[in-house]
């Protein structure tokens, strides 16, 4: 319940911001060209605060907080008094039109950029790409990459670290090959080709890497009880953080994922754990917990293990000072914003599948979890999202920023505007996709946490 609370507001917390920064920009741009803006709306249905300016603007916070928008006076829906005719969004030039309705998706944009610049400013600790094994027969395996290889190029993007890996690999989705230069523990660098042909990645139950017969390294996992969970089996059967795990119903431990194997595949059965505590041997009861999984019960004890330290130099932080962060923080803007583009059109031609496609409830996990290992991280997850959300309402469908960019763009080419029952033809069928696009995102959701 904690874990669902938590991802909850971080969701609230990281969508009210970026429908603030997507708004303001509309807002800001119909300003500064005399648009009369009636009212600026954070969240939908009934207010819960609002605020009148002095320039007669009605600022809204709203009990749903699903999304936003900004109301300017217009004369296609409103009976606007002679004096505010030019003030009405309908009868200023369709050049300043465009420029309004761009300036949402555009602000977007730019609080991507921030958010990253501030990010490499605070400094995020990240792992160098190096590879701990690889599965037999996999597309890893028959491409060449030997375990210690440290992947540094996918294509010609470096890939200094494991989030720019999975960003290149998925970029190659639909792809016949792939081009991934590695370096092994000597410095000597291979160009190895991946076959993609065969490639399928399902998300719901594997990652990109995986998928390929990638296993990152990370430390092994000791013997010595690192994390016991809050009434979890193991707190109640009396381990303790510290505790060095001997034997298992009197059969000497030789590792983690060994007693790891034994609790997933005994749920409800009762174990005896033999433990060094201060130096002195114990012996402790324990009813291993169930719980469900796409594959039926499994066994959970709840508890996780202390680690070897990493290898020196494999763990390092992307910081940088203010001039150079910017550079950094462009690359990776425009490099978020091309990927998206590349996705949407794989979407579109077949390349990448529907049940790709996320709702509400992954961006409120997504905004959870970043939220929860720091503020560097969760300014990553705002810049995603940002780009992502920029970039969809660019979307050349009706009720969508980029919808009514078309209808502009048209009426700019012939001088006249789209007539008034094309519009409404194209909202209707826009309005229809729209909907379809977000119930399959949502059924997708629903359909990774049953």
């Amino acid at each position: 319940m904690l874990a669902f609370l938590w991802s909850l507001g971080a969701f609230i917390v990281a969508l009210g911001i970026l429908v603030a920064v997507h708004e303001w920009g509309h807002f800001y741009v119909a300003r500064k060209c005399g648009v009369q803006v009636e009212r600026f709306s954070i969240g939908f249905g009934k207010p819960i605060w609002r605020k009148v300016s002095k320039s007669g603007t009605e600022y809204v916070i709203a009990m749903i907080p699903l999304g936003g928008y900004v109301r300017m006076l217009d004369g296609r829906i409103d009976d606007v008094p002679p004096e505010l005719e030019d003030k009405a969004f309908n009868n200023k030039p369709v050049l300043q039109r465009m420029a309004v309705i761009a300036a949402g998706p555009g602000v977007n944009f730019i609080f991507a950029f921030f958010a990253l610049w501030l990010m490499y400013l605070v400094g995020l600790d990240t792992v160098k790409p190096v590879v701990k094994s690889i599965e037999t027969d996999s597309i890893a395996a028959i491409a060449g990459v030997q375990p210690g290889d440290e992947i540094i190029k996918v294509g010609d993007r470096s890939t200094p670290d494991w989030e720019a890996v999975n960003l290149e690999i998925v970029s190659n989705i639909g792809s016949e090959n792939a081009s991934v230069t590695v370096k092994n523990s000597s410095n000597v660098e291979k160009e190895l080709t991946f076959t993609l042909k065969s490639w399928n990645f399902d998300p719901d139950s594997e990652s990109p890497l995986s998928s390929l017969g990638l296993t990152p390294y990370r430390p092994d996992a000791t013997l010595t009880v690192g994390f016991v969970g809050e009434g979890s089996a193991a707190q109640q059967a009396g381990l303790k953080p510290g505790d060095e795990l001997k034997a298992l119903n009197g059969t000497k431990l030789t590792s983690w994922e060994r007693l790891v194997d034994v609790i997933v595949e005994s749920p409800g059965e009762r174990i005896s754990l033999d433990i060094l505590r201060d130096g002195q041997p114990l012996t402790l009861d324990a009813t291993i917990a169930r719980r469900d999984t796409p594959q039926g019960q499994s066994g959970y004890l709840g508890v996780s293990p202390t680690f070897e330290p990493w290898p020196e130099g494999y763990v390092f932080t992307h910081q940088y000072g203010i001039i150079e962060a910017i550079g950094k923080a462009l690359d990776k803007t425009w490099r978020l914003m091309t990927l998206s583009v590349e996705m949407i059109g794989k979407l579109i031609t077949g390349d990448v599948s529907v049940k790709n496609l996320s709702g509400p409830i992954s961006i409120a996990q997504g905004a959870g979890t970043s939220a929860g290992y720091g503020l560097a991280y969760f300014l990553s997850f705002l810049a995603l999202i940002s780009v992502n959300l920029g970039i969809i309402n660019l979307l050349p469908l009706p009720m969508l920023d980029g919808g009514h960019l078309m209808f502009f763009i048209v009426e700019w080419i012939t001088g006249k505007p789209v007539p008034e029952a094309v519009q409404e033809w194209g909202y209707r069928i826009g309005g229809v996709l729209l909907f379809m696009i977000m119930g399959i995102a949502i059924f997708n959701d629903i359909a990774r946490i049953t």
